[in-house]
């Protein structure tokens, strides 16, 4: 008996030691990439377009996961290329484009580029207010299978840009109803062309935890004046953010890059 209840008492004892390490294997660490590229055209070079450029702040961090603003497919200003999928050859990301306008005989929109396989690819039409000129925006989702059969969703998006933030206020609320039906863990990453402390991202703040808080500035790229970029998810509990930065990048677009790595729990 006194053998059994020493082995007993041992076997507990590994077992204790184990967990730690088996909880700590369940955690995953994504790294998130938000780029509003500018359609490849460097704001130096004028008539210019280098995806390489691009490719090689992508490649710098090695994401899983990025989201892109403003990339051009088969337009009359960047060439007869796909931008989302050269990026995604360049990068060994998978690509996915979701269109928002037909622009300069091609399309124009956004893109998820994804070291993971995607599924449920979709795509929502935001609103903007009749008679007010904005152009037509979008929001893309995608069902991200990471390692483990483990799922989340990540989401990507461009707010209008007018001066007037009626259009942004519209969109970030249908933002909001679009996801709030999500039961996976949610990382949505894009350009809102608003700054702290605006109703857009007072919005965003009560729907989604920001990976930072002060943000660094991320345009314009030469001496930034404000923060319009952001990552951030849902639900809080979720993640943890490991590391937030602005990358300084000042010569492929308009925007600088924003990088962030999440402990997904």
């Amino acid at each position: 008996m006194k053998l059994f209840l020493r082995l007993l008492v041992a076997l507990v004892l590994i077992l204790a030691s184990a967990y730690p390490l088996i909880a700590q294997s369940k955690k995953l660490t994504l790294k998130i990439l938000c780029y509003n590229i500018h359609h490849a055209a460097p704001p130096s070079k004028k008539d210019s377009i280098d995806l390489d450029a691009i490719a090689r702040v992508i490649n710098s961090r090695q994401p899983d996961l990025v989201a892109l603003q403003e990339v051009d497919v088969h337009t009359g200003r960047s060439g007869p290329f796909n931008q989302a999928e050269e990026l995604g050859r360049k990068t060994g990301l998978t690509p996915y484009f979701i269109k928002a306008i037909d622009y300069g005989g091609g399309e124009y929109g956004v893109a998820i580029l994804s070291r993971y396989p995607m599924t449920n690819q979709k795509r929502y039409a935001l609103p903007t207010k009749e008679g007010t000129g904005g152009e037509p925006r979008v929001l893309g989702t995608a069902t991200i299978t990471l390692p483990g059969k483990r799922e989340m969703v990540f989401a990507c998006t461009h707010l209008d840009a007018q001066r007037d933030p009626v259009n942004r206020e519209l969109q970030i609320h249908a933002i909001a109803e679009a996801l709030k039906s999500s039961k996976l863990p949610l990382i949505i990453a894009g350009d809102f062309n608003a700054h702290p402390g605006t109703g857009v991202i007072d919005v965003l703040d009560t729907h989604f935890k920001r990976t930072c808080d002060p943000c660094d500035f991320t345009i314009p790229v030469e001496n930034p004046q404000k923060a319009i970029d952001f990552i951030a998810f849902y639900p809080q509990k979720k993640f943890n953010v490991k590391k937030h930065e602005v990358i300084p990048e000042r010569y492929a677009s308009d925007h600088l890059p924003v990088y962030a790595e999440l402990i997904l729990e």
